[in-house]
């Protein structure tokens, strides 16, 4: 088990590295996410979920629908979040990226100076939360650690955003890692997988759902009286009935017409659940940095450092 998240982990973090580098003006956003999918299935592992870019006020849960023209301007903040997985054991990772090329076409250098700040505050919340795991250490107490990090920089965390446990062929296993303290005095166990990403924002720290669904998750089977339909579902069943799974690769296997709506069909029957991109309910900037760690005695391991 420790052997494969350890490896899951290693995968996770060359094709971070890799992946990130593609971050400049003018590409897509669709080329990036393609890349990072299909870089994890070269490397022996399955997608643990669909690779996440959120742009500037976005958080979490954007993925490139089909045809997505969605492209990067220099300065943007790029939140970059992929996962891994080998037999069933997830490494989840993000990093903050600012797009590279003529920042100053786009944002003031006061503007550009704000967002470094910002990631460098998600950064350094993970950098307290590591230092404060081991065995036996209330959840709270690593919130606490994130949250007076990146009050440092008169930023305050996502409050409403969390890390979380891992287990085998489930990304969100029930424990949730606070980016504050909630006053949680569940205390970590040697052994268990989590995943700590703190965010940062300039805003009040809270996230909103927008518009559009691009990632869900399988819920429950439920009868259809379109066979389309029907087949959708069972396709997913057979293939991403544990972990979530991108809208594009339904309409990339049916087409975009079928796919779009046997998607909707399924989503308003709760056989499926769609995710809500999720976006800072001031509009204002956000930074992640995440890392999925294994609890020890006296510390813990980054798998995917």
């Amino acid at each position: 088990m420790i052997e494969s998240y350890i490896q899951a982990g290693k995968l996770a973090s060359k094709i971070r590295e890799e992946a990130s580098k593609m971050i400049t003006d003018g590409t897509l956003v669709l080329d990036l996410v393609n890349y990072v999918e299909s870089e994890i299935l070269k490397g022996g592992a399955e997608i643990a979920f669909p690779c996440n870019v959120s742009i500037n006020e976005y958080a979490a849960h954007y993925t490139s629908p089909a045809g997505d023209e969605t492209r990067f301007k220099a300065g943007d903040m790029v939140k970059l979040d992929l996962g891994a997985m080998i037999d069933g054991y997830i490494a989840d990772t993000a990093v903050t990226v600012l797009a590279s090329g003529n920042m100053d076409e786009n944002y003031t250098q006061d503007e550009i100076n704000l967002h470094e700040e910002i990631i460098e505050a998600s950064a350094a919340g993970l950098e307290a939360a590591i230092a404060t795991v081991r065995a036996g250490v209330e959840i709270s107490k690593i919130g606490e650690a994130v949250h007076e990090a990146i009050s440092e920089y008169h930023l305050n965390p996502i409050f409403n955003l969390m890390g979380h446990s891992l287990e085998q062929y489930n990304l969100h296993a029930g424990i949730s890692i606070p980016n504050y303290d909630n006053n949680d005095n569940f205390k970590l166990d040697e052994g268990q997988a989590v995943a700590i990403e703190p965010f940062a924002t300039n805003g009040e720290g809270m996230v909103n759902d927008a518009p559009g669904h691009y990632i869900f998750s399988y819920m429950a089977n439920k009868p259809f009286r379109m066979k389309s339909t029907q087949r959708v579902l069972k396709y997913i069943q057979n293939n991403h009935r544990y972990v979530p799974f991108s809208g594009r690769w339904i309409t990339d296997e049916f087409g975009e017409r079928k796919g779009a709506i046997a998607l909707k069909q399924l989503s308003d029957a709760m056989a499926i659940y769609p995710y809500a991109p999720l976006r800072e309910k001031q509009n204002c900037f956000v930074s992640q940095k995440e890392h999925t760690i294994i609890v020890e005695k006296e510390g813990c391991t980054v798998t995917t450092i």
